[in-house]
């Protein structure tokens, strides 16, 4: 599931919405209000339920063969995702809907590199909504690793210190740092 040319998306499990109006989520780091999509190179970020954690890494072309090896594994391509086990069977079973949205009511967000598209103004479909279908199927169509793993931190925390690019989305709703759960306990 990708946008055609002159087209970006919204992915949502709500396949009611014919308005897309600005407003500040609830997660914002930034004060303005958007209407926010993705473009094609994005849009695998949100192959997922929209609370499910997921830490994602690719190759750049500065990654170094090491990191590309110890982070995507040797000869496995040039994504990964990583979920937790937990979130395995809401991957499975979400009904993802994309909107298709005209691409030229959208700029770049985001530094250095615009991780998605916003608009400031009411934006409307261009259609109605489809489904996503199978969000394991869509990657591995995609050719896009899907790493299940019991907890996304250690996984993060190699990514975060290599040379391949990287996005971690709603980690806040991921298992606890098991690494920070003993620090804690070794220091009180």
């Amino acid at each position: 599931m990708r946008p055609e040319p002159g087209q970006v998306l919204h992915f949502s499990e709500d396949p009611t919405i014919t308005r897309f109006v600005p407003h500040v989520a609830a997660t914002a780091q930034q004060p303005g209000a958007y209407v926010w999509a993705v473009d094609r190179a994005r849009a695998p970020d949100y192959w997922f339920p929209r609370e499910c954690p997921r830490a994602m890494a690719w190759a750049t072309p500065s990654t170094t063969p090491a990191d590309r090896d110890r982070i995507l594994g040797a000869g496995c391509g040039d994504r990964v995702h990583a979920i937790e086990y937990a979130w395995l069977p809401a991957m499975r079973a979400v009904c993802l809907y994309a909107y298709r949205l005209p691409a030229e009511r959208f700029r770049p967000f985001g530094s250095p590199e615009p991780h998605a598209v916003v608009a400031t103004e009411p934006v409307e479909p261009l259609g109605p909504p489809e489904e996503v279908g199978d969000l394991l199927r869509c990657h591995e169509e995609a050719g896009i690793q899907l790493r299940v793993l019991t907890n996304l931190w250690p996984f993060w925390s190699r990514v975060v210190e290599s040379t391949v690019g990287f996005s971690g989305i709603r980690l806040r709703n991921a298992t606890p740092d098991p690494a920070r759960r003993r620090r804690r306990l070794v220091g009180s």
